[in-house]
């Protein structure tokens, strides 16, 4: 889930996609980069260096159950102990992985065989097309609360749909009719909805990743629930993570891996440092090679310096607008929200780490067809307005028959969450005259579990694409869509979104306009949503360290190329 405008150091081999043309399907993507290669490694003695990483991430890791995992930080050691039928590679390009080369295709496109190459689970059992239709199956059902099967799998994987209506309303389903199938041992079909021109993407993700049947079962209440309760197909094993509380865990090679002779480091140890300070001072003392993110604070001071890299991510954060509280379900007091706070000032005082105000929820810089970006249509499509604001706010109150209203704010425990709350809460209550607003900081893994049962009034949140095609957003809203979990609806919308996924979804000019005129509906005239921010990011990384693949959807990063080398 990262970059736009990336600075890259000559002497790091970082992996880097600017994104790929919108629909393209044929996975010949343009980078809008010159693509990494080994220049800057090759030659260099990595015998006598220990090849180990020693990073530090934010976020404790919420779940390692791959149809459980919502959030990047799941999704990133997922996808570096685990593996599906394709993997983004070095050039942010969904490969063939555990699929033996390209699958079969029908001629409507909309059926694939794969057959699956020879590899092993880290018990030393066998990958098998039923551990696929399992995981797929288990995804899906809706006893298992999948927040990512219903999303990635609906309008996609044939039954998908169905199987979490009829869940929905409480009929009954059969899980054998999702169109996924294990023809034998090493052959799986997989039948989809209609043609989906992003599928690779679809299927390099991890909610799609296989699962050992015999073992989630035979560990039931306990899968995932620590690293010995895991099993592992990727490069990487988990050596130890103590659950979801944890704040250190370590990855290490894995040895019975496919393609281990590709993989050169041995060792990853992760630790939780939610300070940028604390994490930048352990940096500077040579007790990590990589930092997580960095506040604003921290970036101005290192400008110039070779050690940080910046890019500007397609990551849009936006307040969240729960419609199950009446006062939200009236248009005045959201548009009042989204128009009522400063953005330009959050991103340039507060933020000031190249972030820039989002008037959208579709990211700029994220796909393009014909060399015209997606965000040209639509541009600025909810601004800072003080004074519409305070006239929204008037009417809605007058409306609502109040004269004040508290609201429950959910935002993050991290101190850069927690300025960039206190300073819209500051915004809001002053652009609105009667607003109270309640703060709630809670632990990332606290704040999905009350998303996903939309326990807030306004939420803090963001969102990084799965897959490239702007429809990673724009599905995010359809009525009582997976990922929606606010409870915005507008009839208009959806079939605008639907057409986009269907009888357009060949059509990439036709496709965009549908989206355009969604994302337009949803902000302009519902006010569903109070855009934020787009994110830029910034880390510190020792120079010793080449091949770290940085993504711009689905995992954050992969450990797979990773190089220690002695630092220039």
């Amino acid at each position: 889930m990262k970059k736009s405008k990336f600075s890259l150091l000559l002497v790091l081999t970082l992996v880097f996609s600017l994104f790929l043309t919108a629909c393209s399907g044929d996975g010949d993507k343009d980078t809008g980069k010159d693509k990494p290669s080994d220049e800057g490694t090759k030659g260099e003695e990595t015998a006598n260096v220990p090849q180990e990483l020693r990073m530090l991430d934010s976020s404790e890791i919420p779940t390692m159950d791959t149809v459980l995992a919502e959030g990047s930080t799941s999704f990133t050691y997922i996808n570096n102990v685990g593996e599906g039928l394709y993997r983004l590679d070095q050039n942010h390009k969904p490969v063939p992985a555990l699929s033996d080369g390209e699958p079969e295709i029908n001629e409507d496109k909309t059926v694939y065989k794969f057959t699956l190459r020879d590899s092993k689970w880290s018990n030393g059992e066998p990958v098998t097309a039923q551990d696929f239709v399992y995981a797929w199956q288990r995804a899906i059902d809706p006893a298992t609360a999948s927040p990512y099967g219903p999303y990635m799998m609906g309008g996609k994987i044939k039954g998908a749909a169905e199987i979490t209506e009829a869940g929905a309303k409480k009929k009954d389903y059969d899980l054998n009719t999702l169109g996924v199938k294990a023809l034998d041992e090493k052959t799986l079909e997989v039948t989809l909805d209609k043609p989906v021109v992003y599928w690779a993407d679809l299927f390099a993700f991890p909610t799609f990743y296989p699962q050992n049947q015999k073992f989630v079962e035979e560990k039931g209440d306990a899968f995932a629930s620590n690293a010995e309760n895991l099993l592992y197909n990727g490069p990487f094993k988990m050596t130890k993570w103590e659950g979801t509380d944890a704040t250190e865990w370590v990855l290490e090679k894995n040895e019975g891996y496919w393609n281990a002779d590709d993989v050169t480091l041995e060792k990853i140890t992760v630790n939780v440092v939610k300070d940028s300070n604390s994490a930048v001072n352990a940096f500077e003392a040579g007790e990590t090679d990589m930092t997580g993110l960095l506040s604003s604070d921290i970036v101005p001071s290192y400008e110039g310096d070779e050690r940080m890299l910046s890019w500007m991510e397609p990551t849009v954060f936006w307040i969240k607008l729960n419609q199950k509280n009446e006062a939200l379900k009236n248009v005045n007091i959201r548009k009042a929200i989204a128009m009522g706070f400063n953005k330009e000032d959050l991103a340039k005082s507060i933020l000031n780490n190249g972030s820039v105000a989002a008037n959208y929820f579709v990211p700029k810089d994220f796909v393009t067809l014909n060399g015209e970006d997606f965000r040209e249509a639509n541009g600025d499509l909810v601004t800072f307005n003080a004074e519409e604001a305070k006239k929204a706010w008037e009417a809605g109150l007058k409306e609502l028959g109040k004269d004040k209203l508290e609201l429950r704010y959910l935002g993050g425990d991290t101190e850069a969450a927690k300025k960039t709350d206190a300073y819209i809460k500051n915004q809001l209550e002053t652009n609105l005259p009667g607003l109270t607003i309640k703060l709630e900081s809670v632990p990332f893994a606290v704040r999905l579990e009350r998303d996903n049962a939309m326990d807030y009034d306004l939420q803090f949140a963001g969102w990084g694409p799965d897959y490239g095609n702007a429809l990673s957003f724009t599905d995010l809203w359809i009525t009582d869509g997976g990922s929606n979990r606010m409870g915005y609806s507008n009839p208009k919308y959806d079939q605008l979104i639907k057409d986009a996924q269907g009888k357009l979804a060949t059509d990439e000019k036709a496709q965009w306009e549908a989206q355009q005129e969604a994302e337009r509906i949803m902000l302009a005239e519902d006010f569903g949503l109070a855009p934020v921010y787009q994110r830029a990011a910034n880390i510190l990384l020792n120079p010793g360290v080449k091949g770290l693949a940085i993504y711009n959807y689905g995992p954050d990063y992969n450990f797979q190329w990773v190089k220690i080398t002695e630092a220039e």
